[in-house]
């Protein structure tokens, strides 16, 4: 293997691995942010939120990026920038948490717009396998940011902003790896809007996006509040961060096999239906019984959850010909995916500021994952959207 494809492998995977920690690492410290803070649930809530909407308002720069500089350079600036955003919303002050929060909520839809297409561009011909190997890293980096955060604090005594600000650290070293590949002549694809018309024409994309923004909305959810769900139930901080670290593993299974073996085949449709499926059951376990057993309810969510993620970003670069009508798909689905989502955590504060307990936020969840089964029986059709 030549040095070129050693960087070219280590800068992609990882990049991966921070796809998801400056979210999945709010969750863990969320009870000691808010106390600071003085924030209430549904502000709490917010802080996710936050970077889900700017994982979908600002999807949209990157064809626009990648048009002019390149899907390499494109994935270094998100990296960049995402260093920005974690730095910035340790400062002192409500105001500096949400800005943070949505330059790096830019900085990874950027990044979750390009891996699509650098994986169709640089491999071409092993979309399921390198679809895996990315979707593994960003479920690899989330699980580590929800076991470390808590023995990190304890282990630094910095509180919640110096261990966040720790986030950052594989950022900056993903960027050094990266900038080699970065500052190779780009390879500019000529996208024309029409792409774009196009593929808002066909009815395949606005099923993938529902499908991508349902699967994320179930999600996020769980990402944003299970720690406090399993807290108030009774379980430990750390424990409650080890069982959301625990979910985040298992979903590592679901996407190292999952796009490999559903890449090889024309329909998706069985692998979504069990994916729906398996999360469902998760759903139910925290629901009715979150202290019996909790480690295998995080078990069956994370598969479901994470064969989840891996469908809808390998449905992406299969249903588009090309890098270029690839990244605009990703574009699409995945800016307008990630606003449906964002309404997620947010609501999920709300029915529990509302409702006083965990029963009506759960059901809402429930019926959340219904939608994500019908979207994705259509989007994981054989359909190519052009």
């Amino acid at each position: 293997m030549s040095s070129r494809t050693v960087l070219l492998l280590g800068g992609f995977i990882l990049a991966s691995l921070n796809l998801r920690p400056a979210l999945a690492g709010v969750s863990p410290l969320l009870d000691e942010i808010m106390t600071d803070l003085g924030l209430t649930p549904a502000g709490g809530g917010a802080i996710t939120t936050v970077m889900v909407v700017c994982l979908g308002v600002f999807g949209g720069l990157t064809p626009i990026l990648a048009r002019h500089a390149g899907l390499d350079r494109t994935l270094l600036a998100g990296l960049l920038l995402l260093t920005a955003g974690v730095l910035v919303r340790t400062v002192d002050g409500v105001p500096a948490l949400y800005l943070g929060s949505a330059l790096a909520g830019t900085a990874i839809a950027i990044m979750n717009v390009a891996m699509p297409g650098v994986v169709k561009q640089h491999f071409p011909h092993q979309i399921g396998a390198y679809t895996s190997v990315y979707v593994s890293g960003l479920v690899a980096g989330a699980a580590a940011a929800s076991a470390l955060m808590i023995p990190l604090e304890r282990l630094t005594g910095h509180g919640w902003r110096g261990v966040s600000a720790l986030v950052a650290v594989p950022a900056v070293a993903a960027a050094l790896l990266w900038l080699p590949q970065a500052l190779r002549r780009p390879a500019l694809s000529g996208d024309r809007p029409r792409h774009f018309a196009a593929i808002l024409r066909n009815p395949v994309t606005w099923w993938v996006t529902l499908f991508m923004g349902v699967q994320s909305l179930t999600f996020y959810i769980m990402l944003a509040w299970l720690p406090t769900i399993f807290q108030e139930s009774g379980l430990p901080a750390d424990q409650a961060g080890y069982l959301l670290s625990l979910t985040n593993l298992a979903q590592i299974a679901a996407t190292l096999a999952v796009p490999v073996h559903a890449g090889r085949r024309a329909s998706q449709v069985p692998h979504v239906t069990v994916a729906t499926a398996l999360t469902i059951v998760g759903y139910l376990g925290v629901l009715l019984a979150p202290t019996t057993l909790p480690w295998l309810w995080m078990i069956i969510l994370g598969l479901g959850q994470g064969a989840a993620i891996a469908l809808a970003l390998l449905i992406i670069a299969l249903r588009a010909p090309d890098p270029s009508s690839v990244t605009a798909l990703s574009a699409v689905a995945q800016s307008c995916g990630y606003v449906l989502a964002a309404a997620g955590p947010l609501l999920i504060g709300v029915l529990r500021q509302s409702s006083g307990g965990w029963t009506v936020p759960l059901l809402a969840g429930l019926a959340f994952c219904l939608v994500q089964a019908v979207a994705g029986l259509f989007a994981a059709r054989p359909h190519l959207a052009r």
